[in-house]
């Protein structure tokens, strides 16, 4: 099914939900309507990729053709609000500037500060803002999540999977930003080892492996087939990570939209780190970890660390590990009792999170 049908289905529930949203927000006057204004913003653009492996995992289970998809939209929904809610709060622990060609939400907060003329700090404003915008963007994920499971026969089951999926990006956001720190008291030869603990529960768990459980479970889907989508899923999510991870170095920001080379102003301590650091000599291995985090490189400064990174050979290992992941998830789901159609589709939409430029 093309992705454009999940999107345009995902975006109409979204769009009811924040119509009546505001609504009901009339009477919280001017400042708030900036408040939502700014949550609504967040949820423009992005590629739906939770919400595709969601629809997938529901394909999967192979659903009766009469079956209600009311409730799955919504449960779409809300984790596409629930991924802003994160990518806030990122963006915020980061100090990243820019989300996805647009100022991040803390930055357009700031300005929208400053253009009203307010007292104070404008940058303390727009920081405290945000953290309340990611709060209030997880109630939102709650309420649409309550909503589309609203007397559904596999509820208890669904929101089970949903917290674990929060608890476990919740717990490798903590862990990725503990890293940046932890990593000068850790065994060199851990490092990897830690990175991909991240890796997993940041991001392959929350991006790939729980949406599709999701989408699975709401079908009501046996536990055979669960085993099946988590053997498929966790891989991917790993292989997409590590596509990120890339990216974050190397990316172009036409696509990205984000600065070049973002993830080294950040400190951000990825597989690729690591194995690149693993490899270099003591000097080099030096001036990597005293320019990690320096949010003021410039983009001289920035390439060079790129050249220092890439003539480790640590580009093509990580392109190695992801090869290495996609052939464990097509084993994986070569071994599954699912359907052709599904499976096709579900190999697709690996190919789309793994094999991107953005």
């Amino acid at each position: 099914m093309p992705s454009t049908f999940v999107s345009d289905a995902v975006a109409a529930r979204l769009e009811s939900f924040l119509i009546r949203m505001q609504a009901d927000a009339v009477d919280y006057g001017p400042d708030a309507a900036l408040f939502l204004d700014a949550a609504r913003t967040t949820l423009l653009g992005g590629k739906r990729l939770r919400a595709r492996f969601c629809h997938a995992g529901w394909q999967a289970a192979a659903p009766a053709p009469h079956t209600d998809a009311d409730p799955l939209w919504g449960l779409c929904a809300a984790l596409e609000i629930f991924q802003s809610a994160a990518l806030v709060h990122d963006d915020l622990i980061d100090n990243s500037d820019t989300r996805r060609g647009r100022p991040a939400s803390h930055r357009e907060l700031e300005a929208a500060h400053r253009a009203a003329g307010w007292a104070g700090d404008a940058e303390a404003f727009g920081r405290s803002s945000a953290v309340l915008l990611g709060d209030l963007l997880v109630a939102w994920s709650d309420d649409l999540l309550e909503e589309a499971l609203q007397g559904h026969p596999h509820a208890t089951a669904t929101r089970a999977e949903y917290a674990r999926m929060r608890r476990d990006v919740t717990v490798g956001q903590m862990l990725d930003i503990t890293e940046e720190s932890a990593w000068s008291v850790s065994e060199p030869e851990a490092l990897l080892e830690r990175a991909l603990r991240v890796a997993s529960l940041k991001s392959a768990r929350y991006s790939v492996t729980e949406p599709l459980l999701l989408g699975a479970t709401l079908a009501g889907a046996d536990e055979p087939l669960l085993a099946s989508l988590r053997a498929f899923g966790h891989p991917i999510g790993m292989a997409f990570q590590l596509r990120d991870d890339m990216l974050g170095v190397f990316g172009d920001p036409r696509l990205t939209g984000k600065p070049a080379g973002d993830d080294l102003r950040e400190g951000k301590r990825t597989a690729l780190i690591a194995v690149a650091r693993e490899r270099m000599s003591a000097a080099d291995r030096g001036a990597l970890d005293d320019a990690l985090g320096d949010q003021t490189l410039s983009p001289d400064e920035v390439a060079a660390l790129q050249g220092l990174i890439e003539k480790t050979g640590a580009v093509a290992r990580i392109e190695e590990m992801i090869a290495g992941f996609t052939s464990d998830a097509e084993r994986a789901l070569a071994a599954a009792d699912i359907e052709d159609d599904a499976a096709d589709g579900l190999r697709a939409l690996a190919d789309a999170a793994i094999a991107r430029s953005a």
